[in-house]
């Protein structure tokens, strides 16, 4: 079994800043790849940021220039800094790993997700 749990979420007004922080722990022997989704009510499910292990973070256009992803491969953590707030990144926040598990298998877990709203 894995777990995500994700903290940091609120609510803050436009042009503020959050940072989200999201914890994997379990059976895990390595992780490929942690990321963050969004998904706002009546919209599809969206990638906000991803970082592979070892690897160059990716952002969604959306997001791209205000938010910064960044992982602690030691400690299966992954963290999201975001900037620049405004109310279209009103959602809820979603960690998401792609986990070698303990005994070898492969899998993609979700945190619970962490409601973030922008609003004065």
């Amino acid at each position: 079994q894995v777990q995500l749990v994700e903290s940091g979420g609120g609510l803050v007004q436009p042009g503020g800043s959050l940072r989200l922080s999201c914890a994997a722990s379990g059976s895990i022997f390595s992780i490929n790849a942690m990321g963050w989704y969004r998904q706002a009510p009546g919209k599809q499910r969206e990638l906000v940021a991803g970082i592979a292990r070892g690897g160059r973070p990716n952002y969604g256009e959306a997001v791209k220039g205000r938010f910064t992803i960044s992982r602690d491969t030691a400690k299966n953590t992954v963290s999201l800094q975001m900037d620049s707030l405004s109310p279209e990144d009103t959602a809820v926040y979603l960690c998401n790993a792609d986990v070698i598990s303990t005994r070898r298998e492969s899998g993609v877990y979700w945190g619970q997700g962490t409601q973030v709203t922008v609003s004065s």
